[in-house]
């Protein structure tokens, strides 16, 4: 527990100390230095940006940009796309100049050098080199300046395993060459001693991310195993050497699995006795003062100290936006004040117990480290426990003041190549010149006593939510423990629950077949999922006389009576949730992940068809003099549901729902390798209040009993997801007019796609070959919006197709309720020799890239990829519906929209790019029904994202949107003439 101290013996310090920090910052400076500084364009710049919004965006977005581009043309292309932007606020006479209208002319050659030449200047600014021994030269100069370092390695992110290896390895080789340049040091004591013990000179800082391309929450065992075989031979190797190492911590998702490994790491008995290793903690995180009394306590139990490095946090956008995104409860403090009320709660949590954790203050809040050294000073804290740290580049002026108070001070100093090294860029950048950024306050030279003043939270005035806006269901967040403890029970009720037989619900009853097949477990087919009842010719036609005899009472049902169904439905489905998705993970094999989002997206459905059907209930009033006018809407009459295997729960309720809210008697007919989940729709539906005959489960054999619904004359709509031949076929079949049919069939048919990602030269590979990665082989490419096609620049060719086969070689292949597995299996035997065969049609046409091997015991086909695919080849014009991908090269974007456009399908596409001209051309161009631009493209959110295609891909509205439910309804006009004799009532009359 905290010290009861008096807190104003605290705050008078922090005051004074504050005072004298600031005023060694404000120090008048020679006239030589400020003419230096002010000839400084990258300050002038920031200050610009500062107070221009709309440039700050720009501008962070072209440097962001900026590494990938290969040419000065490319760059003075960028720099007119972004900076000459109608929301930049520049001068119209310097827009004027950026208005190149030759890329390769004289003056946007000289712009693009003296711009790439700028920013590099300013990433020197916050990166000490990008070499070591350009890294060794900045050591050294600090080292004159009495300061410490660590040393972080700037890297692309670690998609493969190869660049996990990688990563160690340099590691390895840093710290091997910093140990030996350190022999040529002379001692500085200020830091390189401490209360009469010898310190570590060199320290590297390192992500544990980055030792295990794989690294996730929902596998802790299995991300544990990977990383620590890397990080002992880091941890050995550094105390061999003499070096101290510090793990970062990074996105909010990753924090207790990197805490729980580091906590279990160092109990083992050749890391129980060290205490040069550190990890960090993040003030802007609501539930850190909890982690540090956990290690806190924790620490004492191990009886050798850690180091724990104390910051604010560098993701607060990324946090909130994902947070908000995915309908999580936010991590971080909305109120930056909030964050600094916590950092000095933590920095006296930390300080009174530093017999037992070792403090480094990590801030450039001249308040933050006065606190910290007035808490030290009060308690007399020796000099070993307690340091102070900055970031390389920002507040110098604060790291020297430092240096004077005694105490020790280390800097964080990144290095290595500027491309990697952006994304680090970005974020000083953004920290440096926000308006809560105390660096910008201090100088602008605010006034000292609002610079130092004690943090207050103010009252927040969150806004009312909005009752109409529907809200989606939040996905399971797997970082948490209790959540992934209930998705493990869940699985294991599920599978002491197979075998059993699920029979067809007809008329409010569970009826025998003649006809029972068996479900079995994709991973594992010689396991029995279930026994399924699938229905004859006969008995299609008694659920098709029950719907008929049930219709009238259901259309004359309120439409509010038939939301509130589904939303009970909704709910259900929520309190159901981790045993429905261990149903999709056993019977269809799909992964946890992906199965839990397909819950939320038919919980969705139940939730926004609800509302949209009470909406449209309303109808529309055109009324005039003398005149009514209703415009109104009444169901169709019969339904039939025709569901497909790979969404199994989400499609088949999303069809299912739309055809009962707006008052059709439904039948729905599963795909037979996925009924025992549609049996389980079936008992919500049922348990939410569907009276009998309203909704009935009918599987059956589709070439026969699905026919003859589809051909029936009672059946009005068809909803059905699948293949091109079948819909085509059903499209066919509906239109033909059946004796005694007195209406029309509506066919609504989505059908697959052939979807292809594009990757421009400006892309950022990182992000392009892990969205590419998950977007192909995201549950075994068994997604209708799964990418088949990459179509890729050619400068940029060679490198994605290098990394996307080694990100993709990184996964893990295999059975889909073990928590590591990314790639499970395809859906059955029949799925698993069709997709053989057009790898080896691909064979003869392109080149094999990669095959992987897969276990036996289940219906497995490796990930595979073909590199340099021509549009004419069968896989890049035939729907695989597998894990299968085509990679194209093609030399411009206009190519590379030719070949996107080259199919008969129309569902959904990619673009990665950082150029505004090729997103813009991509929304207006792009042939497809869902353009997902930088980010992944298998999304389709209830709500949001509404998803459906066109040309070959389908027809009908896209469902989850507002227009769906229309296609499930007749619309109705009724006029009224309401005069009497020349009379008629009037508005406002007496």
């Amino acid at each position: 527990m905290v010290t009861q101290i008096d807190s104003k013996t605290y705050e008078n310090k922090t005051q004074e100390i504050a005072r004298e920090l600031i005023a060694q910052t404000r120090e008048k400076r020679s006239l030589w230095t400020k003419l230096g500084d002010q000839m400084r364009w990258d300050d002038k710049l920031l200050g610009f940006a500062m107070s221009n919004p709309g440039l700050r965006v720009q501008l962070f977005h072209f440097i962001d940009a900026l590494p990938a581009l290969q040419s000065n043309a490319e760059i003075a292309h960028h720099l007119q796309q972004y900076l000459g932007d109608e929301s930049v606020e520049l001068p119209s006479a310097l827009k004027g100049i950026l208005n190149f209208t030759d890329y390769n002319s004289p003056p946007a050659q000289l712009a693009a050098a003296t711009i790439s030449k700028a920013v590099e200047t300013l990433a020197f600014k916050y990166i000490a080199g990008e070499t070591v021994p350009q890294v060794i030269k900045t050591i050294e100069r600090l080292r004159k300046e009495k300061m410490g370092f660590t040393i972080d390695l700037l890297g692309e992110a670690v998609i493969t395993e190869t660049e996990a290896k990688a990563y160690l390895q340099s590691y390895l080789d840093l710290m091997e060459q910093l140990f030996t340049e350190s022999k040529k040091w002379s001692i500085v004591k200020e830091i390189d001693e401490a209360s009469g013990e010898k310190l570590p000179q060199v320290q590297v800082s390192v992500k544990l991310t980055a030792f295990y391309s794989q690294f996730d929450p929902i596998d802790p065992e299995g991300s544990k195993t990977k990383v620590c075989d890397l990080i002992r031979i880091l941890l050995r190797r550094a105390q061999e050497l003499g070096v101290a190492v510090h793990f970062d911590m990074e996105q909010y998702v990753y924090k207790d699995l990197t805490l729980g490994i580091l906590k279990e790491l160092l109990l083992e008995d050749e890391f129980l006795t060290r205490t040069d290793i550190g990890v960090t903690l993040q003030a802007y995180l609501k539930d850190s003062q909890q982690d540090l009394h956990d290690l806190i306590a924790w620490a004492k139990k191990r009886g050798y100290p850690i180091t724990i490095r104390l910051v604010k946090g560098a993701y607060w956008d990324q946090e909130t936006i994902k947070s908000l995104q995915n309908h999580w409860p936010q991590p971080v403090f909305n109120q930056k004040s909030a964050t600094d009320v916590n950092y000095e709660q933590m920095t006296q949590l930390l300080l009174e117990n530093h017999e037992y954790l070792y403090a480094a203050i990590g801030s450039h809040n001249v308040r933050s480290q006065a606190r910290a050294i007035a808490i030290a000073q009060t308690l007399n804290i020796p000099p070993r426990r307690f340091e102070m740290q900055v970031l390389y580049g920002m507040g110098d002026q604060l790291a020297k003041a430092l240096v004077k108070t005694g105490y020790r001070v280390r800097v964080y100093a990144p290095y290595g190549n500027l491309l990697p090294g952006m994304a680090y860029l970005i974020r000083r950048l953004l920290e440096n010149t926000a308006n809560s950024s105390f660096l910008r306050q201090n100088l602008e030279e605010r006034p000292i006593e609002q610079l130092i003043a004690p943090p207050q939270v103010a009252m927040e005035n969150l806004p009312s939510p909005d009752k109409d806006k529907f809200v989606n269901a939040p996905d399971t967040d797997y970082s948490r423990k209790v959540l992934r403890e209930k998705a493990q029970q869940a699985l294991a009720k599920v599978k002491d629950s197979l075998g059993k037989t699920y029979f067809p619900l007809i008329n409010g009853e569970y009826v025998q077949t003649e006809v029972i097949i068996d479900s079995v477990n994709p991973s594992k087919s010689s396991e029995l999922v279930g026994q399924i009842g699938l229905i004859s010719v006969e008995q299609a036609e008694q659920a098709l006389n029950a719907a008929k005899a049930a219709f009238n009472a259901w259309k004359k049902t309120p439409a509010s009576e038939r939301a509130r169904i589904l939303r009970k439905a909704g709910d259900l489905m929520e309190e159901r949730r981790h045993e429905l998705s261990a149903w999709i993970c056993v019977e269809v094999g799909k992964i946890l992940q992906q199965a839990d989002a397909e819950v939320s997206e038919a919980i969705d459905f139940c939730r926004y068809y609800a509302s949209e059907m009470e909406r449209l209930d309303k109808g529309y009033s055109y009324d005039v003099a003398g005149e009514t006018n209703r415009y109104h809407y009444q169901p169709r009459g019969i339904a039939l549901v025709i569901s497909p295997w790979n969404f199994p729960f989400a499609i088949a309720t999303g069809m299912t729902v739309a055809a009962l809210v707006t008052g059709n008697c439904t039948l729905l007919k599963p795909a037979e390798t996925s009924t025992v989940i549609a049996a389980k729709i079936a008992e919500i539906l049922v348990d939410a209040g569907i009276p009998k005959g309203v909704f009935q489960l009918v599987p059956g054999k589709g070439s026969q009993v699905g026919a003859y619904m589809v051909n029936h004359p009672d059946v009005h709509v068809i909803a059905f997801t699948g293949s091109r031949e079948v819909g085509c076929r059903i499209y066919a079949d509906a239109a033909i007019l059946q004796p005694g049919q007195k209406h029309l069939k509506r066919v609504i048919a989505e059908m697959g796609g052939k979807n292809a990602i594009i990757v421009d030269e400006s892309s950022d590979l990182d992000q392009a070959v892990a969205g590419a990665v998950f977007s192909a082989f995201g549950y075994s490419g068994q997604k209708c919006s799964a990418a088949s096609r990459i179509i890729v620049l050619n400068p940029v060719y060679d490198a994605f197709l290098e990394r996307f086969v080694e990100a993709t070689r990184s996964l893990n292949i295999g059975p889909t309720d073990e928590p590591s597995t990314q790639v499970g299996p395809v859906i059955d035997a029949t799925a698993q020799k069709r997709i053989r065969e057009y790898i080896a049609i691909a064979k003869q046409e392109s080149t094999l890239a990669l095959e992987m091997e897969s276990p036996e015991n289940g219906y497995y086909v490796g990930p595979t990829i073909f590199g340099d695919v021509l549009p004419t080849h069968t896989i890049a014009q035939e729907e695989i519906f597998g894990p299968v991908v085509a990679v194209m090269r093609v030399k411009d974007f206009d190519e590379a929209l030719a070949v996107a456009n080259g199919t008969d399908y129309a569902l959904t596409g990619g673009l990665y790019s950082r150029s505004p001209e090729h997103i813009e051309r991509a929304q207006k161009e792009f042939e497809v029904g869902n353009l997902y631009i930088n980010r992944t493209i298998t999304g389709a959110i209830v709500s949001r994202q509404p998803f459906g295609g066109f040309k070959l891909s389908g027809v009908g509205s896209k469902a989850g949107g507002p227009d769906y439910l229309l296609q499930f309804l007749e619309p109705r006009h009724v006029t009224e003439n309401i005069q009497r004799q020349g009379f008629a009532p009037i508005e406002g009359a007496e």
